[in-house]
């Protein structure tokens, strides 16, 4: 692709070197800025993205400390072959389309029901029970707070409950991301759906490892959190 033939569009937001970072982590990610390719100069991206000159420098700076762009004196900023991102996965995230993370959450979770419900242990259930009853105690008081934070900690007891370290640790690491998201769509005056009957459902599929029901209801709860979601972006 040539270099000249990408567009991007003009940052409006407030956090501007986070949306120029994110623009380009993404040409980069889907490959419209492939390795070894020179990304335009710092006057043409200023007049894409309709920013400073402070804004694109700090941004290419946090790529090239990322390891995914290469600054050569003289020459220009080159994309950097992509082995492996060195950016730490919570930074990465952090800059996601919430979508697409909800995308992967959707992989990742109804591979952790399947699991659980095969893997699942007595205290695994105890934790679980435990969680969805201080779950609804929150929302029956109406404390957001505390509802957030035990929601997140359910599902991260279900994929401890796979008993795979691997899944456990990613899905700790995506649940930062997930509860912001969770946190600007309950503070949304239209919210109302708290999918409480599928969280039980899950609960349940797991205690009587019913595979599934728990890759099911798993599918419903995350369809329905995902059209909330781009309900909230759209308004």
């Amino acid at each position: 692709m040539n270099k000249g033939s990408l567009s991007f569009q003009t940052v409006k937001r407030k956090q501007i070197v986070d949306d120029v970072v994110e623009q380009l982590q993404r040409k980069i990610s889907l490959g419209e800025l492939s390795p070894g390719m020179q990304i335009p100069t710092e006057p043409e991206l200023m007049n894409q993205f309709g920013v400073g000159r402070s804004t694109i420098r700090e941004a290419v700076r946090v790529l090239v400390s990322a390891g995914l762009l290469d600054k050569r004196q003289g020459h220009g900023t080159f994309v950097c072959e992509q082995k492996s991102s060195q950016e730490p996965l919570d930074y990465r995230l952090r800059r996601a389309e919430i979508l697409e993370v909800y995308e992967v959450r959707r992989m990742m979770e109804l591979e952790a029901a399947r699991l659980a419900a095969v893997r699942r242990d007595d205290e695994d259930l105890r934790i679980m029970r435990d969680l969805l009853d201080r779950r609804q105690i929150a929302i029956d008081a109406g404390n957001i707070k505390e509802y957030l934070d035990v929601d997140v900690a359910y599902h991260i007891a279900v994929a401890a409950a796979t008993k795979n370290a691997v899944l456990a640790d990613l899905y700790r690491t995506f649940s930062e991301v997930i509860r912001y998201s969770l946190e600007n769509l309950v503070n949304h005056p239209e919210y109302n759906h708290y999918f409480t009957e599928q969280h039980e459902k899950i609960y349940e599929a797991i205690r009587d490892k019913d595979v599934q029901s728990a890759e099911f209801y798993s599918m419903q709860h995350l369809d329905g959190t995902k059209i909330e979601l781009e309900e909230h972006i759209k308004s």
